[in-house]
């Protein structure tokens, strides 16, 4: 408890008749308080119980975040296809031929070729490669990027500019230090996003059909496995009786594809279903 005495500079009012009463009146005492904040802190269940909202939200969001990373890569992979299947147009005419190497042409013979890989099934693995000459999308790349070397040493088909006399450069595409990872890698095999290798067929006998040694088969493109027209995805058994078994093709030059994100392809089952459902196509 304070007192205040009235002669205080506190109580000084104006001089004047009205306020000489003021000064004689008497002190007022005042009490004056001391109020000490509560701090509140967190309980340890209070804690927990935080921990555990933030692990629930945590995880109803990384489904979406998976999600959204899958349809970015989903995007990013047709975006790549379609600029290989432009790259390879755009050559041809320029120089009316494709971008492969004498060999390659070699083994087509009066067909097309597919530049393949080596891919996982439900089973284990498939060797999508022409067996007279097994070759990766290398050769392709190394012509449209216009490499005469491979980055890890070595000469590309492509060397002297043999197959690229104008040095143009027909594909943009980002390369990579790793032959495992998305990207063209040092062997300048482009692979997808995932990691597996692109797979590029092309129209080597110039009938306007594309015939990928993948998508052919009655299994994988027929409907209901059979050879009658039409196929799955729009490819067509150009026979038109639908008497030749594994013949459906693509009306067109070029065809580009890659097995998706669960990276695997299946032989034995539709385009449209299983692990094959996934596929991004160029000619869909």
């Amino acid at each position: 408890m304070k007192t205040i005495p009235m002669n205080s500079d506190v109580w000084r009012v104006p001089s004047d008749r009205n306020s000489r009463s003021l000064r004689n009146e008497t002190p007022v005492t005042f009490h004056v308080s001391r109020f000490t904040p509560h701090v509140s802190a967190f309980t340890i269940v209070e804690m927990l119980v935080v921990i555990a909202i933030i692990g629930i939200l945590a995880a109803l969001l990384l489904p979406v975040l998976a999600g959204a990373k899958k349809a970015a890569q989903k995007k990013q992979a047709a975006v790549e296809i379609s600029q290989i299947v432009g790259a390879i147009q755009q050559y041809d005419s320029v120089y009316g031929r494709f971008p492969v190497s004498s060999a390659a042409q070699a083994a087509a013979g009066t067909g097309d070729f597919t530049y393949g890989a080596v891919f996982q099934t439900p089973n284990g693995s498939i060797n999508l490669l022409n067996m007279t000459y097994p070759m990766s999308n290398c050769e392709v790349i190394a012509i449209l990027m216009n490499f005469t070397n491979y980055p890890n040493g070595g000469m590309t088909i492509n060397t002297n500019y043999q197959k690229n006399p104008q040095q143009t450069i027909f594909l943009n595409a980002k390369m990579s230090g790793d032959p495992t990872l998305p990207g063209v890698g040092p062997d300048l095999v482009y692979r997808d996003p995932w990691g597996n290798p692109y797979v590029i067929s092309m129209d080597l006998n110039y009938d306007e059909m594309c015939k990928d040694l993948f998508y052919c088969t009655n299994v994988v493109s027929g409907l209901n496995g059979t050879s009658a027209n039409p196929g799955l995805n729009g490819l067509i058994n150009p026979d038109g009786a639908g008497t030749t078994i594994n013949n459906f093709q693509y009306h067109g030059k070029v065809m580009v594809w890659s097995a998706g994100p669960d990276k695997m392809i299946d032989p034995g089952a539709a385009a449209n279903t299983g692990v094959n459902k996934d596929n991004i196509i160029s000619w869909q």
